[in-house]
């Protein structure tokens, strides 16, 4: 019998969502594993979360070995706000050494993000993240810089903790920010619970939505030569 394919995913101390959603999309032939990133302080808060970024992106190095020790064939950082605090440059010095390092392919959320959009096309997008306004807006010009138009944005109101966030807020969040001009829908946050809603938000808006799970998730599997389609999820998903 083959060995799966395994995927291994850094996550963000206090993330209650990635693991289940993850498995949840987890096709035959294939097997999730999870590392906790290293951060201190109140997880999934608008306060201090540029901080969380930066000591995460600190210790990475230790988290990624410990991970590599299942031999994944992908390593996916799933955290996209880590991505805007690297910047371009950043981000792809840290996949260059850190796929030198372990012999795995390395990707992250927000790089994950730009393949999506890539794949379907879009090169105008409607932003939402569950993120305080300052922060949101930096993922607006971080997406801005890499070549995209942002018609349509906001943030989500009256967020005690990224991680509290539901289903119906996430989608009231993207019907929000949709504009006539935007080609897609991108929800950022990987804590934001968002994978229930893809389809619906889809139908109601006429367009594509991905989210960073989603998106996350479908370029992990590409990039590990996994072309299983999933259904349910919005049309990324069903996507090679």
């Amino acid at each position: 019998m083959a060995r799966p394919i395994r995927i291994g995913f850094l996550v963000p101390p206090g993330n209650p969502t990635c693991e289940p959603e993850m498995i949840r999309l987890t096709p035959p032939g294939v097997t999730v594993h999870f590392t906790r990133m290293v951060a201190h302080g109140n997880a999934g808060s608008h306060e201090g979360q540029e901080e969380r970024n930066r000591t995460q992106i600190a210790h990475l190095d230790e988290n990624v070995a410990l991970l590599n020790m299942v031999k994944p064939a992908v390593i996916v950082m799933a955290h996209t706000a880590s991505s805007y605090t690297l910047g371009q440059e950043g981000e792809a010095e840290l996949v260059a050494r850190m796929e030198k390092a372990t012999g795995a392919r390395f990707i992250t959320a927000f790089g994950s993000v730009l393949a999506a959009l890539k794949r379907l096309g879009a090169a105008r997008v409607a932003l939402g993240a569950p993120y305080a306004r300052e922060a949101m807006l930096r993922s607006k010009a971080h997406l801005e810089l890499h070549g995209l138009l942002v018609p349509g944005f906001g943030n989500l109101e009256n967020v005690a903790n990224i991680y509290d966030e539901t289903p119906e807020r996430a989608y009231g969040l993207g019907r929000m920010v949709d504009v006539p001009e935007a080609q897609a829908i991108f929800l950022s946050g990987v804590g934001m619970p968002t994978l229930d809603i893809l389809a619906k938000l889809e139908k109601d808006c006429g367009k594509p939505a991905i989210s960073s799970a989603s998106a996350m998730m479908w370029h992990a599997l590409r990039t590990a030569g996994v072309t299983t389609p999933i259904e349910g999820y919005g049309r990324l998903l069903s996507l090679p």
